[in-house]
């Protein structure tokens, strides 16, 4: 089975835009997934986990930029 999410590594290649833009999609999956949950509808509970980290990715990624161009 192969891994389906996003490598540290992976994003540190990316620009802050591309960043912010998958931050954003991922955001709006996980408030789709909080409500189908809310309702009864969820199926695959472990993708709430898996978003939930890479946004944590993400965000992590971000600050390191951040704080890189401070500098």
């Amino acid at each position: 089975m192969a891994k389906k999410g996003t490598a540290a590594a992976d994003l540190r290649i990316q620009t802050g835009d591309e960043l912010g833009d998958s931050l954003v999609k991922l955001k709006k999956e996980q408030f789709n997934l909080r409500f189908q949950r809310a309702n009864g509808q969820l199926e695959n509970t472990s993708r709430m986990r898996v978003v939930r980290r890479e946004i944590a990715r993400i965000q992590t990624v971000l600050g390191e930029q951040h704080r890189k161009s401070g500098k």
